[in-house]
């Protein structure tokens, strides 16, 4: 299983959107501070959404686009699912 996912600093802060084939120890490694530079830099550390896929190909195609969506959009995308902005990692 394959998961695109976003992070937030705080609600409405600076966000991260990354791949992983195990969320657990992505997220493990990014509160550590040795999953991403950017990450480490700006407290990206709350995990606000998630979308599984079955083939990497699909999660790598998702990932791009998002990263291309404008902040807004992002926002609108991680509130259908999380309006409060909780931290999500304690479901996985």
């Amino acid at each position: 299983m394959y998961h695109v996912y976003i992070l937030a600093s705080r609600p409405y802060g600076t966000l991260y959107i990354g791949i992983t084939n195990d969320l657990a120890k992505r997220i493990e490694l990014h509160r550590r501070g040795l999953g991403s530079k950017f990450v480490r830099d700006y407290g990206v550390h709350r995990l606000v959404y998630v979308e599984p896929y079955e083939h990497p190909e699909d999660a790598i195609r998702r990932e791009k686009q998002l990263k291309k969506w404008n902040r807004d959009w992002k926002i609108r995308l991680i509130e259908e699912e999380n309006l409060e902005w909780r931290d999500l990692s304690h479901l996985i």
